[in-house]
């Protein structure tokens, strides 16, 4: 279901995915299946999203973003993909992010480019990222720190 409010340009998207109002996703961008796409998200085309993703309102997917199957977004968590920006200067190439598979990011959390974090990690509302998160870890705070290991039904 594609909600008559948002602009999606790519033919890329993965079956009984959701995408809701005001959402663009630009003609590149790929998406799995079984995701949802909450209000008001942007999509680059240089994206790529796994199956069973949830991206909450007010996220933008910049350009090298590679997200791994069953991760959530939380709503207005923000991404960079750019270390030195400038208006009207762009770098010859993108810095990526990956998100591993089994990934939760809270809520208003920053993830600068280059990151990668780990398989089934958890990033705690607010925080923001520095440095790759290794797997099976839980991270909170400004710069985020670790707090403790995550056990698989945590």
């Amino acid at each position: 279901m594609i909600h008559p409010t948002s602009e999606v340009q790519s033919q890329s998207i993965g079956e009984n995915t959701t995408v809701w109002q005001y959402c663009v996703i630009l003609k590149d961008a790929q998406i799995g299946k079984n995701c949802n796409i909450n209000f008001n998200v942007f999509i680059e085309n240089d994206v790529v999203i796994g199956n069973n993703v949830t991206v909450k309102s007010g996220v933008q997917l910049w350009d090298g973003i590679r997200i791994e199957d069953n991760v959530f977004i939380g709503p207005n968590v923000t991404f960079t993909n750019d270390k030195y920006p400038r208006s009207k200067q762009y770098p010859s190439k993108f810095q990526g992010i990956t998100i591993k598979k089994n990934v939760s990011i809270g809520a208003g959390s920053i993830i600068l480019g280059g990151i990668i974090i780990g398989i089934n990690a958890m990033i705690g509302a607010g925080s923001v990222v520095t440095k790759d998160i290794p797997d099976n870890e839980l991270w909170f705070g400004n710069p985020a720190k670790f707090i403790r290991k995550i056990k698989n039904n945590d």
